[in-house]
């Protein structure tokens, strides 16, 4: 299936709404909820068996999926800021946290599930510089460089990855509450 090129419209989300899907241990989607399906403008069928990155929008430096991907595999839930593109061509942001189901035997990974919702506009305006220096870094002196830049801004900060996704996004109150519900609606 051919990529789009992405254009520069960007999807506004419905804040009250959220998106989940589900994939297996090697990102193939089993799974999207009707709002998914709708945002990124491909069928149900289009998406289920297809790597989940096929909504990955070139603008989003690989440095933060492999950071997710070391994370959710290990069983640790990861919260990011995320472009994604949708089959039009056109891209939307979204908070995403993610959740891994581990194996109680193995404590192996059995599957991935991304709670989306709407991401507030001072995060977008937070993350885009900062996933462009990345970006133009990862083109320099690729993912090892851009892992070094975010490691070194996060410790200028003072800040975990985490501590500085919390911050940015606005991680509490009823934003906090909405992720716990979707994970126990859908977990």
């Amino acid at each position: 299936m051919q990529r789009p090129v992405p254009i520069e419209k960007e999807k506004i989300l419905d804040p009250k709404r959220y998106i989940v899907s589900k994939t297996d241990p090697k990102g193939i989607i089993t799974y999207g909820n009707d709002y998914f399906v709708e945002i990124s403008g491909y069928s149900e069928a289009e998406l289920i068996g297809k790597p989940h990155n096929i909504i990955r929008h070139p603008d989003m430096p690989k440095i933060i999926f492999k950071l997710m991907w070391d994370r959710i595999k290990k069983g640790e839930n990861i919260m990011a800021v995320v472009k994604n593109l949708a089959k039009d061509g056109s891209y939307y942001w979204v908070v995403t946290e993610f959740e891994a189901q581990m194996d109680p035997l193995t404590n192996e990974p059995v599957s991935y599930t991304a709670f989306r919702k709407a991401a507030p506009r001072k995060a977008i305006e937070t993350m885009e510089p900062i996933y462009k220096k990345l970006i133009e870094i990862e083109k320099e002196s690729g993912m090892e460089g851009s892992e070094a830049y975010l490691k070194g801004f996060l410790e200028e900060k003072g800040k975990t990855y985490d501590e500085f996704i919390n911050d940015v996004v606005g991680n509490k109150g009823i934003f906090k509450i909405f992720f716990t519900a979707m994970k126990k609606l859908f977990g």
